[in-house]
């Protein structure tokens, strides 16, 4: 209900006005009221009115003056003028003033009613048309997130020259104006993995509060790096950069070891740098960083400052100098099943940086690559990989092994390929298979106002953040976009094949809301429904 605050210095119309209009039956709530613009705009501020009936000749401040103040607070508040004073100078005033409307005295109930009638439908609407505009921000905020993720992808493999980096991040509402810029990558996940709702719930909610401070901070630029990644642009002013970094760490440092936390994180920094061009250097080099990750699973931070201690060159390295935790079958088998192709390199390079000198050992080169085959082996079993699938190309990958320790980096690296060639098969065809519950339960139910990512995923038994992950790979378009389309689609052959009303067909679409039906209808066609069946059949 519409709240309405009456300012009248007469009393016996003030009085007349307050108790002889039904103003609750007309949709309004009468929130107070006072005898001149000095007495009210106290009670105004305090009460916050939708709707302002104020006499324009008053004592000690005027109707004029007060809308003036009120309109210059609260510019959505209506105001009605009300005058005894049939003076086109007071109209032009308050028309300049932005009042509604300009009522002479004595008013009329039905004069006043239709007034307030209309008044109330025009606010209803703006308000209907702004509620609309949120959801439909909302639903496209997904399609958003994944055309980030695609510019990210060209500007950090150095795809993009600079200009195009310009042109495609001004068309996505990018400001990357900025003296200085630096990458963070980071990932969340629990500890202990699970697909119940509640698990899926309490990580959804520790990722939001990590990425709610990104989001709320410009100088941040958050973006999907891959199914399980994400990465921040950082972009500033040198002098700030260090902080913004610092700030950013201590962020997600403070939320992913909260008590109840229990997840698993974390997070490499690069060098800054002082060009966009520079970009893709730094995300090599932060990419670097963060393949550690697999290698030392107790630290969270990875940067040049962070590592520096734990990758000195050990020139005088023995057999009995090397450590064997980090050797640890688990390590690679963790990166077979977390890690990309991309990141196999770093890994590499990360996984043998420190037995580099004892790899001069046949003996221990030897130990090295069986380590290494048993580890591939075992997850590539562990995931349903038939041995036939891999056995022959493990085989020839195993003769390219000689005497240096670096043909055992190439062994390892090929190793690596084949078995995470394998799981994204495995996965893709896992994958599909979800894929194609998920479009069949979307063609079934589109037409239904309730279907969602979050139903759809829990139809299927795959949490919402990899289906909309999987969803956008796949199907190029992400799944609020794929799920309007068909609801358009179906709605625009209604409209030309049918005579069935726009709300009627709202409804048969999956709009429980025949305006907002229309709002995106207009949005993506450029025309309303009725436009649309006007112009076909003509």
């Amino acid at each position: 209900m519409l709240k309405v605050f009456l300012v009248e210095d007469e009393l016996v119309i003030r009085e007349g006005l307050r108790d002889n209009i039904p103003w609750e039956q007309y949709g309004f709530k009468l929130a107070g009221e006072a005898s001149d613009g000095e007495m009210a705009l106290p009670l105004i501020r305090k009460i916050k009115p939708d709707v302002l009936i104020t006499d324009i000749k008053m004592p000690f401040m005027d109707g004029l003056s007060l809308s003036e103040i009120v309109k210059e607070e609260f510019p959505k508040i209506r105001i009605i003028i009300i005058s005894g004073y049939d003076d086109f100078e007071y109209a032009r005033q308050a028309i300049a003033t932005g009042v509604e409307q300009y009522l002479l005295k004595p008013i009329t109930r039905a004069a006043l009613r239709k007034v307030l009638l209309e008044l109330k439908d025009k606010i209803e609407q703006e308000q209907e048309q702004k509620d609309y505009q949120i959801q439909y921000q909302d639903e496209m905020q997904e399609f958003e997130q994944f055309s980030l993720r695609r510019f990210f992808e060209k500007v950090l493999d150095g795809k993009l020259t600079v200009k195009e980096i310009y042109e495609e991040s001004s068309a996505l509402s990018l400001n990357l104006t900025a003296s200085c810029y630096n990458l963070l990558l980071f990932s969340v996940y629990e500890k202990s993995e699970g697909s119940s709702v509640e698990y899926r719930e309490r990580l959804v909610r520790k990722q939001e509060e990590v990425f709610h401070y990104f989001l709320r901070h410009p100088q941040y630029i958050l973006f999907r790096l891959n199914v399980n990644g994400y990465g921040v642009l950082i972009k500033s002013e040198e002098s700030q950069m260090e902080e913004l970094t610092e700030n950013a760490l201590a962020h997600m440092q403070k939320i992913c070891t909260a008590r109840e936390a229990r997840m698993e994180w974390y997070v490499a920094v690069g060098e800054p740098v002082a060009r966009l061009s520079l970009l893709p250097q730094c995300f090599k080099q932060v990419n670097h960083y963060f393949a550690y990750r697999f290698m030392m699973p107790s630290m969270h931070i990875f940067s040049e400052s962070t590592l520096k201690g734990q990758l000195t060159d050990l020139e005088g390295e023995t057999i009995s100098d090397v450590d064997f935790m980090q050797m640890d079958p688990e390590i690679i088998r963790d990166f077979l099943a977390r890690g990309s192709d991309k990141e196999i390199p770093d890994f590499v390079d990360s996984y043998l940086k420190n037995i580099h000198n004892a790899l001069k050992s046949r003996m221990f080169r030897s130990y090295v690559v069986l380590n290494i085959r048993f580890a591939v082996v075992a997850f590539l079993e562990s995931i349903g990989a038939a041995q036939a699938e891999y056995k022959e190309e493990m085989e020839r990958i195993m003769e390219i092994v000689h005497e240096e320790d670096g043909e055992v980096s190439g062994y390892f690296a090929g190793m690596l390929r084949t078995a995470i060639a394998l799981r994204d098969q495995i996965n893709s065809y896992q994958g599909g298979k979800m894929l194609k519950k998920a479009l069949d339960y979307i063609d079934d139910h589109y037409d239904k106002d309730t279907l969602s990512l979050n139903s759809v995923a829990e139809n299927i038994g795959m949490s919402a953040n990899y289906l909309s992950g999987i969803f956008s790979q796949n199907m190029q378009k992400t799944f609020v976009e794929y799920v309007t389309e068909k609801r358009i689609e179906k709605a625009k052959k209604l409209l030309r094949h049918t005579d069935k009303a726009s709300g009627e067909i709202a409804r048969e679409v999956g709009y429980k809301d025949a305006h907002y039906f229309s709002f995106v209808f207009k949005k993506l066609q450029g025309c309303s429904p009725r436009e649309y069946r006007a112009e076909k059949k003509h």
